[in-house]
């Protein structure tokens, strides 16, 4: 059964400050199991990066075991501006000790379907074979449309149930090739952070959170797992019911 919760933080370091402390638990429970664990976490770009830059800096945990995805990814080169990875390259690895090696990277030389079977390989040597993966962590972020990863309301993506990892070629926000991880594998996982932040997602977060309406963004209920919105003020602010942290 899924675990929901939704906190509210007066400001964004506040809520980074939880997500890096939550993170940092999780990752130290997984990996002190010792033998060949590895804390296995699936990132989203945008504000995000900038957020876990700044305050996982200050986790102590052993990060030659950490490994990271990407629940959705652009098809495009590396030096693109658009690439997630690249934002990741760019503010993140610098803070932290880590390596580019540690990240699990799509090839965009590949054609938008190949790229998609390419990391679905890629993925496969981190998890037990033929089982769904489960990832430790997710951090995932919500558009003005509901829609989460590269899962946008209405598109047919939306109901694949078989394919871990799904191409998609018409995006409706640009770039339009992309890659994205699926409602199996967001449903599998063990932990999933929502993160939003400012007044521009209070419409949103109102119709998922309060209305409940069944936009992509509200059908990520893991099975066996938790979610939580992590919310500044601004964002939160047509929700009833807010406890400020």
């Amino acid at each position: 059964m899924t675990s929901k919760v939704i906190s509210v933080y007066e400001n964004t370091q506040k809520l980074g400050a939880e997500l890096a402390k939550n993170l940092s638990e999780l990752a130290n429970d997984v990996l002190a199991e010792g033998g060949n664990a590895v804390f296995k976490i699936g990132l989203s770009g945008g504000s995000v990066v900038s957020l876990l830059s700044e305050h996982l800096a200050k986790v102590e945990t052993d990060w030659s075991k950490w490994r990271f995805f990407f629940c959705d990814e652009r098809l495009v080169e590396f030096n693109d501006p658009e690439s997630t990875f690249a934002q990741y390259r760019d503010k993140f690895i610098s803070n932290l000790p880590i390596s580019e090696d540690q990240f699990i990277k799509i090839n965009p030389q590949l054609s938008v379907d190949e790229a998609a079977k390419d990391y679905i390989q890629k993925m496969s040597v981190y998890f037990a074979p033929y089982d769904l993966p489960r990832f430790d962590a997710l951090i995932l972020g919500v558009g003005p449309d509901g829609h989460t990863c590269s899962l946008f309301p209405g598109h047919k993506l939306c109901e694949e149930t078989s394919v871990w990892v799904a191409p998609i070629s018409d995006s409706p926000k640009p770039p339009p090739n992309r890659i994205t991880f699926t409602f199996p594998i967001l449903n599998n996982a063990r932990y999933c952070a929502f993160i939003a932040t400012g007044s521009s997602k209070a419409d949103i977060l109102k119709r998922i959170l309060k209305d409940g309406e069944q936009l992509p963004a509200n059908c990520v209920q893991p099975v066996n797992g938790s979610v939580q919105w992590l919310l500044d003020e601004a964002a939160a602010k047509l929700l009833q019911e807010e406890t400020s942290l």
